[in-house]
Protein backbone atom coordinates (compact mmCIF):
# COMPACT_ATOMS: atom_id res chain seq x y z
CA UNK A 1 0.00 0.00 0.00
CA UNK A 2 1.29 3.46 -0.95
CA UNK A 3 0.56 6.23 1.53
CA UNK A 4 -0.80 9.51 0.23
CA UNK A 5 1.45 12.35 1.45
CA UNK A 6 -1.58 14.64 1.71
CA UNK A 7 -3.22 12.15 4.11
CA UNK A 8 -0.07 12.26 6.24
CA UNK A 9 -0.21 16.06 6.34
CA UNK A 10 -3.86 16.02 7.39
CA UNK A 11 -3.12 13.42 10.05
CA UNK A 12 -0.27 15.52 11.46
CA UNK A 13 -2.39 18.67 11.70
CA UNK A 14 -5.20 16.88 13.56
CA UNK A 15 -2.69 15.14 15.84
CA UNK A 16 -0.94 18.40 16.71
CA UNK A 17 -4.03 20.54 17.29
CA UNK A 18 -6.25 17.79 18.77
CA UNK A 19 -9.20 19.79 17.42
CA UNK A 20 -10.83 19.02 14.07
CA UNK A 21 -12.15 22.56 13.55
CA UNK A 22 -8.76 24.12 14.35
CA UNK A 23 -6.93 21.67 12.08
CA UNK A 24 -9.41 22.37 9.28
CA UNK A 25 -8.96 26.12 9.68
CA UNK A 26 -5.18 25.84 9.51
CA UNK A 27 -5.37 23.53 6.50
CA UNK A 28 -7.92 25.70 4.72
CA UNK A 29 -10.49 22.91 4.28
CA UNK A 30 -14.02 22.29 5.54
CA UNK A 31 -14.11 20.40 8.84
CA UNK A 32 -16.60 17.86 7.48
CA UNK A 33 -14.23 17.15 4.58
CA UNK A 34 -11.36 16.73 7.01
CA UNK A 35 -13.45 14.35 9.13
CA UNK A 36 -14.23 12.19 6.09
CA UNK A 37 -10.60 12.19 4.95
CA UNK A 38 -9.42 11.19 8.42
CA UNK A 39 -11.87 8.27 8.67
CA UNK A 40 -10.99 7.15 5.14
CA UNK A 41 -7.30 7.19 6.08
CA UNK A 42 -8.01 5.02 9.12
CA UNK A 43 -9.95 2.59 6.94
CA UNK A 44 -7.07 2.32 4.47
CA UNK A 45 -4.67 1.58 7.32
CA UNK A 46 -7.18 -0.71 9.04
CA UNK A 47 -6.37 1.05 12.31
CA UNK A 48 -8.06 3.58 14.57
CA UNK A 49 -5.74 6.57 14.89
CA UNK A 50 -7.88 8.85 17.06
CA UNK A 51 -10.16 8.60 20.08
CA UNK A 52 -12.97 11.06 19.32
CA UNK A 53 -14.85 12.85 22.10
CA UNK A 54 -16.36 16.21 22.97
CA UNK A 55 -12.91 17.17 24.27
CA UNK A 56 -11.27 16.66 20.88
CA UNK A 57 -9.20 14.11 18.99
CA UNK A 58 -6.67 12.17 21.05
CA UNK A 59 -4.18 9.76 19.48
CA UNK A 60 -4.62 6.06 20.09
CA UNK A 61 -1.61 3.80 20.57
CA UNK A 62 -1.62 3.14 16.82
CA UNK A 63 -1.82 6.88 16.20
CA UNK A 64 1.17 7.52 18.46
CA UNK A 65 3.22 4.97 16.52
CA UNK A 66 2.27 6.57 13.21
CA UNK A 67 2.98 10.06 14.56
CA UNK A 68 6.67 9.33 15.08
CA UNK A 69 7.06 8.16 11.49
CA UNK A 70 4.90 10.95 10.05
CA UNK A 71 6.91 13.66 11.82
CA UNK A 72 10.12 12.13 10.49
CA UNK A 73 8.66 12.16 6.98
CA UNK A 74 7.64 15.81 7.40
CA UNK A 75 11.10 16.72 8.66
CA UNK A 76 12.79 15.14 5.62
CA UNK A 77 10.32 16.85 3.29
CA UNK A 78 11.01 20.24 4.90
CA UNK A 79 14.77 19.72 4.73
CA UNK A 80 14.48 18.84 1.03
CA UNK A 81 12.53 22.04 0.37
CA UNK A 82 15.04 24.07 2.37
CA UNK A 83 17.92 22.58 0.35
CA UNK A 84 16.23 23.58 -2.89
CA UNK A 85 15.55 27.06 -1.52
CA UNK A 86 19.20 27.40 -0.50
CA UNK A 87 20.28 26.43 -3.99
CA UNK A 88 17.97 29.06 -5.45
CA UNK A 89 19.33 31.58 -2.90
CA UNK A 90 15.80 32.87 -2.29
CA UNK A 91 14.16 31.40 0.77
CA UNK A 92 10.40 31.23 0.72
CA UNK A 93 7.77 29.70 2.95
CA UNK A 94 6.17 30.41 6.30
CA UNK A 95 7.57 30.85 9.81
CA UNK A 96 5.34 31.01 12.87
CA UNK A 97 6.74 32.86 15.88
CA UNK A 98 5.06 32.76 19.28
CA UNK A 99 5.86 35.50 21.79
CA UNK A 100 4.36 37.15 24.85
CA UNK A 101 1.85 39.88 24.06
CA UNK A 102 3.74 42.93 25.35
CA UNK A 103 7.17 42.07 23.97
CA UNK A 104 5.63 40.82 20.75
CA UNK A 105 3.59 43.97 20.17
CA UNK A 106 6.02 46.63 21.32
CA UNK A 107 9.40 45.19 20.31
CA UNK A 108 9.28 42.15 18.06
CA UNK A 109 6.67 43.45 15.60
CA UNK A 110 8.66 46.59 14.64
CA UNK A 111 11.92 44.62 14.48
CA UNK A 112 10.42 42.09 12.08
CA UNK A 113 10.18 44.83 9.46
CA UNK A 114 13.95 44.48 9.12
CA UNK A 115 13.68 40.72 8.69
CA UNK A 116 11.10 41.22 5.95
CA UNK A 117 13.50 43.52 4.10
CA UNK A 118 16.15 40.81 4.13
CA UNK A 119 13.87 37.94 3.18
CA UNK A 120 10.90 39.33 1.24
CA UNK A 121 9.60 35.92 0.11
CA UNK A 122 9.17 34.57 3.64
CA UNK A 123 5.81 34.89 5.40
CA UNK A 124 5.83 35.53 9.15
CA UNK A 125 2.94 34.50 11.39
CA UNK A 126 3.32 36.36 14.70
CA UNK A 127 1.39 34.92 17.65
CA UNK A 128 1.52 37.70 20.28
CA UNK A 129 -0.44 36.09 23.11
CA UNK A 130 -0.94 36.52 26.88
CA UNK A 131 0.05 32.87 27.39
CA UNK A 132 2.81 30.38 26.61
CA UNK A 133 2.87 29.06 23.04
CA UNK A 134 2.99 25.25 23.00
CA UNK A 135 5.81 24.10 20.70
CA UNK A 136 5.16 20.42 21.39
CA UNK A 137 1.71 20.86 19.80
CA UNK A 138 3.34 22.61 16.84
CA UNK A 139 1.60 25.94 17.54
CA UNK A 140 4.76 27.69 16.33
CA UNK A 141 8.23 27.11 14.89
CA UNK A 142 9.89 29.43 17.39
CA UNK A 143 8.83 30.79 20.76
CA UNK A 144 10.00 33.65 22.98
CA UNK A 145 9.06 33.09 26.62
CA UNK A 146 9.61 34.67 30.05
CA UNK A 147 10.52 31.30 31.56
CA UNK A 148 13.13 28.88 30.31
CA UNK A 149 11.28 25.84 28.94
CA UNK A 150 12.25 22.54 30.50
CA UNK A 151 10.86 20.12 27.93
CA UNK A 152 13.10 17.58 26.24
CA UNK A 153 13.75 17.94 22.53
CA UNK A 154 14.01 21.74 22.60
CA UNK A 155 16.90 24.03 21.78
CA UNK A 156 16.83 27.04 24.11
CA UNK A 157 18.98 30.15 24.42
CA UNK A 158 18.79 33.25 26.61
CA UNK A 159 17.68 36.05 24.31
CA UNK A 160 17.99 39.11 26.57
CA UNK A 161 17.36 40.73 29.94
CA UNK A 162 14.80 43.48 30.37
CA UNK A 163 13.95 45.85 33.22
CA UNK A 164 10.59 46.83 34.69
CA UNK A 165 9.79 49.77 36.96
CA UNK A 166 6.77 51.15 38.82
CA UNK A 167 5.06 53.83 36.72
CA UNK A 168 2.28 56.40 37.10
CA UNK A 169 0.98 59.12 34.82
CA UNK A 170 1.80 62.76 35.53
CA UNK A 171 -1.93 63.41 35.79
CA UNK A 172 -2.38 60.70 38.45
CA UNK A 173 0.54 61.99 40.54
CA UNK A 174 -0.78 65.57 40.33
CA UNK A 175 -4.15 64.39 41.70
CA UNK A 176 -3.03 61.81 44.26
CA UNK A 177 0.55 62.69 45.13
CA UNK A 178 3.76 60.77 44.62
CA UNK A 179 4.54 57.89 47.00
CA UNK A 180 7.81 58.54 48.78
CA UNK A 181 8.15 55.12 50.43
CA UNK A 182 7.23 51.60 49.42
CA UNK A 183 5.02 51.40 52.51
CA UNK A 184 2.74 54.07 50.99
CA UNK A 185 1.66 51.89 48.07
CA UNK A 186 -1.38 50.74 50.05
CA UNK A 187 -2.69 54.31 49.84
CA UNK A 188 -2.76 54.24 46.02
CA UNK A 189 -4.80 52.48 43.36
CA UNK A 190 -2.80 49.72 41.74
CA UNK A 191 -3.02 48.00 38.36
CA UNK A 192 -1.85 44.44 37.80
CA UNK A 193 -2.55 40.96 36.48
CA UNK A 194 -5.59 38.80 37.24
CA UNK A 195 -4.10 36.47 39.85
CA UNK A 196 -5.65 33.17 38.78
CA UNK A 197 -4.95 33.85 35.08
CA UNK A 198 -1.24 34.67 35.30
CA UNK A 199 0.49 32.30 32.87
CA UNK A 200 3.96 32.55 34.42
CA UNK A 201 5.31 32.93 37.95
CA UNK A 202 7.76 35.47 36.51
CA UNK A 203 4.85 37.94 36.28
CA UNK A 204 4.15 38.06 40.02
CA UNK A 205 6.04 41.35 40.29
CA UNK A 206 3.96 42.99 42.98
CA UNK A 207 3.61 40.10 45.42
CA UNK A 208 6.94 40.60 47.27
CA UNK A 209 6.43 44.39 47.33
CA UNK A 210 2.98 44.12 48.90
CA UNK A 211 3.77 41.41 51.43
CA UNK A 212 2.29 41.92 54.93
CA UNK A 213 4.35 44.36 56.94
CA UNK A 214 5.77 46.14 53.88
CA UNK A 215 2.80 48.44 53.24
CA UNK A 216 0.96 50.64 55.75
CA UNK A 217 -2.52 49.66 54.58
CA UNK A 218 -3.86 46.71 52.54
CA UNK A 219 -3.34 47.36 48.81
CA UNK A 220 -6.26 48.11 46.52
CA UNK A 221 -6.28 47.14 42.85
CA UNK A 222 -8.43 49.46 40.75
CA UNK A 223 -7.95 47.43 37.57
CA UNK A 224 -6.59 43.97 36.80
CA UNK A 225 -5.98 42.66 33.30
CA UNK A 226 -4.44 39.66 31.54
CA UNK A 227 -2.96 42.13 29.03
CA UNK A 228 0.10 44.20 29.85
CA UNK A 229 -0.87 46.55 27.01
CA UNK A 230 -4.22 47.13 28.73
CA UNK A 231 -2.35 47.82 31.97
CA UNK A 232 -0.19 50.37 30.18
CA UNK A 233 -3.27 52.10 28.76
CA UNK A 234 -4.88 52.18 32.21
CA UNK A 235 -1.78 53.78 33.74
CA UNK A 236 -1.64 56.32 30.96
CA UNK A 237 -5.27 57.31 31.66
CA UNK A 238 -4.45 57.91 35.31
CA UNK A 239 -6.19 54.82 36.73
CA UNK A 240 -3.33 53.94 39.08
CA UNK A 241 0.23 52.65 39.38
CA UNK A 242 1.60 49.54 37.67
CA UNK A 243 4.87 47.74 37.09
CA UNK A 244 5.58 47.98 33.36
CA UNK A 245 8.47 47.01 31.09
CA UNK A 246 10.80 49.94 30.45
CA UNK A 247 10.66 49.28 26.71
CA UNK A 248 6.96 50.10 26.89
CA UNK A 249 6.86 52.96 29.40
CA UNK A 250 10.15 54.89 29.11
CA UNK A 251 9.46 56.35 25.62
CA UNK A 252 6.16 57.81 26.92
CA UNK A 253 6.66 61.33 28.29
CA UNK A 254 3.33 61.13 30.13
CA UNK A 255 4.62 58.36 32.40
CA UNK A 256 6.96 58.74 35.36
CA UNK A 257 8.91 56.02 37.18
CA UNK A 258 8.35 56.20 40.95
CA UNK A 259 10.18 54.61 43.89
CA UNK A 260 13.10 53.80 41.59
CA UNK A 261 15.38 53.05 44.56
CA UNK A 262 12.96 50.46 45.96
CA UNK A 263 11.24 48.99 42.90
CA UNK A 264 13.37 47.50 40.16
CA UNK A 265 12.64 44.18 38.48
CA UNK A 266 14.84 42.42 35.94
CA UNK A 267 13.56 39.45 33.95
CA UNK A 268 14.73 37.44 30.95
CA UNK A 269 13.35 36.38 27.60
CA UNK A 270 14.25 32.97 26.20
CA UNK A 271 14.15 31.86 22.56
CA UNK A 272 13.24 28.24 21.88
CA UNK A 273 12.60 25.86 18.99
CA UNK A 274 12.17 22.14 18.55
CA UNK A 275 15.44 20.54 17.50
CA UNK A 276 14.15 19.49 14.09
CA UNK A 277 12.78 22.99 13.38
CA UNK A 278 15.98 24.69 14.51
CA UNK A 279 17.81 22.92 11.68
CA UNK A 280 15.62 24.51 9.00
CA UNK A 281 17.27 27.40 7.13
CA UNK A 282 14.38 29.83 7.50
CA UNK A 283 14.11 29.16 11.23
CA UNK A 284 17.86 29.59 11.72
CA UNK A 285 17.71 32.89 9.87
CA UNK A 286 14.93 34.24 12.08
CA UNK A 287 16.64 32.93 15.24
CA UNK A 288 19.90 34.72 14.34
CA UNK A 289 18.10 37.89 13.25
CA UNK A 290 16.20 38.14 16.54
CA UNK A 291 19.41 37.76 18.54
CA UNK A 292 21.09 40.48 16.46
CA UNK A 293 18.10 42.84 16.61
CA UNK A 294 17.51 42.46 20.34
CA UNK A 295 21.20 42.96 21.14
CA UNK A 296 21.14 46.21 19.17
CA UNK A 297 18.38 47.43 21.53
CA UNK A 298 19.78 46.15 24.83
CA UNK A 299 19.97 49.64 26.38
CA UNK A 300 16.33 50.36 25.52
CA UNK A 301 15.20 47.04 27.01
CA UNK A 302 17.09 47.84 30.20
CA UNK A 303 15.57 51.32 30.48
CA UNK A 304 18.91 53.03 29.88
CA UNK A 305 17.70 55.14 26.95
CA UNK A 306 14.51 56.47 25.44
CA UNK A 307 13.70 56.66 21.77
CA UNK A 308 12.91 54.45 18.83
CA UNK A 309 13.96 50.86 18.33
CA UNK A 310 17.07 50.27 16.26
CA UNK A 311 16.01 48.23 13.21
CA UNK A 312 18.86 46.13 11.75
CA UNK A 313 19.93 47.02 8.22
CA UNK A 314 18.72 45.02 5.25
CA UNK A 315 22.12 43.36 4.90
CA UNK A 316 22.83 40.85 7.71
CA UNK A 317 25.73 41.34 10.09
CA UNK A 318 28.64 38.86 9.98
CA UNK A 319 27.89 35.58 11.81
CA UNK A 320 28.31 35.86 15.57
CA UNK A 321 30.02 32.70 16.78
CA UNK A 322 29.36 33.62 20.39
CA UNK A 323 25.60 33.78 19.86
CA UNK A 324 25.63 30.37 18.14
CA UNK A 325 27.63 28.92 21.00
CA UNK A 326 25.02 30.11 23.49
CA UNK A 327 22.36 27.93 21.87
CA UNK A 328 21.96 24.77 23.89
CA UNK A 329 19.46 22.00 24.48
CA UNK A 330 17.13 22.76 27.37
CA UNK A 331 17.91 20.69 30.42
Amino acid sequence: MILDWQDIQLFLEVAHTERLTEAARRLGVDHSTLSRRTRRFEQRLNAQLFERSTHGYRLTEAGQRLLAHAEEMARHANEALETLSDQNRQLSGQIRLGVTEGFGTWVITPLLAGFGERHPRLTLDLLALPRVVNLSRHEADLAITVERPGSAGLVTSRLCDYRLRLYASRNYLARHGTPERLAELGQHRLIGYVDDLIFSDQLHYLDPLLAPGRVDTPPHFGIRSTSVTAQYRAVRQGAGLAILPCFMAEPDDDLVAVLEDEVEVVRQFWITARQEQRRLSRVRLLWDFLREAVEANRDLLMGERRGELVIPAAEPSPPNEASEASSEPAS
